[in-house]
């Protein structure tokens, strides 16, 4: 079995709760949610050790309390880390806004994160039977040349494209599978870029890997915490099951279960608040 290794971002999630979410121009008032960890990153590099992956973290924090609390989360967690220390940039911060129907919306502020380097990746040794899992709220060139190094090397690469950006195609035509949602569905499309092995997430209807496709798990609205991070525990579910030997089918039944059960609690991860 293999290691699910993550390159991706570490942030801090201030969470916002609102009846409904502004429109352009509005302004609305809101009640404290919390402050929780997150990024795409750490969210995958969790929920994949959730899933019973053995997982090495690959991303960069700033100095300051909120780096020192991230990384001894991480470990507490089990999760190994190759993660860079980065003086005078903050740790990332993501401002999320949660309506009372569980949706979201999401702004990032990287910090730290970008400046995440190819050398955090060199010293993990990706190898034959280990899977990548990489999104892009970190530079694209570093994504991209990271993806290109494991396709080399032998390992399986997953691609989470979000936020969307479009990426270099030699990157994208390695990944298997390349994950979207179906609004990042949309603006591939547009790109003109296609890659052989597309996974796409419909919320709450399941999802869609190839010929392979799941229903959604309903959650009932007394049940429901909220969908931040739903997509990135699917993600960090799926290289888990990859990573451990499951065939396409098996991971996407796991990693679909893994979304659904990311939507009971408040936060991109369980008992994430710091």
């Amino acid at each position: 079995m293999g290691r699910v290794v993550v390159l991706g971002s570490l942030n801090v999630d201030v969470v916002t709760l609102v009846e409904r979410h502004p429109l352009p121009g509005e302004t609305l008032l809101g009640e404290p949610g919390g402050t929780y960890a997150g990024g795409k990153g750490g969210n995958q590099a969790l929920a994949a050790r959730r899933a019973g992956a053995d997982v090495v973290m690959v991303g960069s924090v700033g100095t300051d309390e909120a780096g020192d609390a991230y990384l001894a989360r991480l470990r507490d967690a089990g999760v190994e880390t190759a993660v860079t220390r980065v003086p005078g940039a903050p740790t990332g911060t993501a401002y999320i806004t949660v309506d009372e129907a569980g949706e979201n919306t999401i702004v990032v502020v990287p910090g730290a994160n970008e400046s995440v380097e190819d050398a955090s990746l060199k010293v993990v040794g990706l190898g034959p039977g280990d899977v990548l899992l990489c999104s892009l709220e970190i530079p694209l060139d570093v994504v991209a040349r990271a993806v290109l190094a494991a396709d080399r090397a032998g390992a399986r690469v997953v691609l989470n494209m979000a936020p969307y950006s479009r990426l270099l195609a030699d990157a994208v035509a390695v990944c298997d599978p390349v994950v979207v949602n179906e609004s990042e569905m949309r603006q591939l499309a547009d790109s003109g870029l296609m890659p052989a092995s597309l996974l796409v997430t419909f919320g709450a209807a399941g999802a869609r890997w190839g010929i392979e496709s799941v229903d959604g798990i309903p959650v009932a609205k007394r049940d429901l915490g909220d969908t931040v991070g739903a997509g990135d525990a699917f993600c960090g579910a799926l290289a888990a099951a990859l990573a451990n030997g499951a065939d396409d089918r098996s991971a996407l039944v796991a990693a679909n279960a893994a979304g659904a059960a990311a939507v009971r609690w408040v936060g991109a991860q369980p008992d994430a608040r710091l």
